[in-house]
């Protein structure tokens, strides 16, 4: 395989569009976790319905909620390795390869609110 020509902007759109792969994966993975989450919610009202024991209703609720906070955090990971890893990525390349009109910063910064966001999340899923 041949070396792409230097000044070549396909390897900086190559990694941004890693960088992007980043962020649909830890969208992804968040939603299930606040999905997983409130499930144990839907099934704490399940078992009062049917007249099960709240004990268990709440253990399960519990569980559930641990788990989907622990995938929201997956999904922060993702932002913030995708982020480091973009970065780190596009500072070894030449200043050929960077496109000028475009601004390195935007894709990264995105990545990290979305990494706000999902903490916000996940400290509202604790209390």
């Amino acid at each position: 395989m041949e070396k792409p020509p230097p000044g070549d902007p396909r390897v900086f759109f190559a990694a941004e569009r890693t960088l992007l792969a980043w962020v649909r994966t830890g969208l992804t993975v968040m939603a299930f976790g606040f999905v997983v989450a409130r499930f144990g919610l839907f099934l704490r009202l399940l078992a009062r319905q049917i007249g099960q024991g709240v004990d268990a209703a709440e253990l399960h609720n519990h569980i559930a909620t641990g788990i989907g906070i622990v995938l929201v955090l997956i999904g922060v990971a993702c932002f913030i390795f995708g982020a480091v890893e973009h970065r780190r990525f596009v500072a070894t390349l030449p200043a050929a390869d960077v496109p000028r009109a475009q601004a390195a910063i935007f894709p990264v910064a995105l990545s990290l609110l979305l990494a706000l966001f999902g903490i916000a999340l996940a400290v509202y899923l604790v209390v």
